[in-house]
């Protein structure tokens, strides 16, 4: 006896992080302005600062393999592989005001951060 199952289609799973119209707005603006050769902009979050873990949004110029990968209207979008399980539920937004200009994020897996903003824990 021979049984056949329909494949169901794959439900698209969510961002890890959520990018808010002024940090799509931003990330559009890098674009237009990036080194040739650039694909995209990727968010990591590389060991340093106080409380060990620090926000760093970079040009990128190759797709890595477990990077995940967000189309926003204005570029790719890369989050690094090994900083998925750090962001996920994160907001991404962009903020300028009189003296200050910057990518701010809204973590929910942070359990802390240093005096100065600077990194987090989780």
């Amino acid at each position: 006896m021979t049984t056949t199952t329909e494949a169901k289609p794959a439900r698209q799973r969510p961002a890890a992080v959520i990018l808010t119209a002024n940090a799509e707005a931003r990330i559009a603006k890098l674009m237009s302005e990036a080194p040739e050769g650039t694909i995209g902009v990727r968010l990591s979050t590389p060991r340093r600062g106080c409380s060990g873990l620090a926000y760093s949004v970079d040009y990128v110029a190759e797709e890595k393999a477990f990077d995940e990968k967000i189309e926003t209207p204005g570029g790719l979008f890369y989050i690094d592989g090994a900083s998925v399980l750090y962001l996920i539920g994160s907001t991404m937004d962009w903020v300028e005001d009189d003296f200050t200009a910057g990518f701010v994020f809204a973590n929910p897996n942070a359990k802390g951060s240093c005096g100065c903003g600077e990194s987090f824990t989780v």
